[in-house]
């Protein structure tokens, strides 16, 4: 379910990009590897910026070098990650015993994750209305809410792996903990690219 989403955010942008990118002759001539360092330096500036690169490099095409395309992939990558963890945790709840310590704490985990996945999803709605027609006041204002929304959904995130801390380690929790760590980190890089649009706003 999550890939064809995916895709037709991604199809977007390549719409976005060719809209708003300039048409110079040094453009046309370019052989896209500055897209590749491009994507390369602004993941620089993120906690996990090795992560950032291999998942964002193979978009340099859409991105090109746009701040706002790339902000909008990495978020549309965070939404991906968290949708399909969530999938996964819905299964593991439905089948586990809710009054277990285990079974308590995934229940507590797959509501925080929902949450993140509607905060990450309406990070990417108001990242698509930011076009090339939208006044300045407006785009600062929908970035504000983006930050606000992705810096939530990092805090619902964190707080579902919290959720396991007094639980006995077993395979489970091992599983269900490192996915949501992995989309944790998704959506820091994602909240550091935004942030590294609004600051160029």
């Amino acid at each position: 379910m999550t890939k064809p989403f995916l895709f037709s955010i991604l199809l977007f942008i390549s719409t976005f990009s060719l809209v708003t990118q300039p048409a110079t002759a040094s453009a046309a001539a370019d052989d896209g590897s500055g897209d590749i360092d491009f994507i390369r330096a602004s993941c620089n500036a993120t906690l996990y910026p090795d992560l950032c690169f291999s998942s964002l490099s193979r978009f340099a095409g859409l991105v090109q070098r746009s701040p706002a395309a790339l902000a909008r992939v990495a978020v549309a990558v965070a939404l991906s990650k968290a949708h399909g963890a969530a999938a996964y945790l819905s299964h593991q709840t439905a089948a586990a015993d809710s009054s277990s310590g285990t079974g308590a704490a995934l229940h507590d985990c797959f509501g925080n994750l929902e949450d993140a996945v509607d905060e990450i999803r309406g990070s990417l709605k108001q990242m698509q209305r930011l076009g090339p027609d939208s006044t300045s006041g407006s785009v600062r204002f929908g970035v504000s809410n983006v930050l606000t929304w992705m810096s939530a959904a990092l805090t619902d995130e964190e707080t579902c792996t919290d959720g396991f801390e007094g639980v006995p380690e077993g395979p489970l929790k091992t599983t269900v903990c490192d996915r949501v760590t992995r989309v944790k980190k998704f959506t820091s890089n994602g909240l550091a690219l935004v942030n590294g649009f609004a600051s160029n706003l």
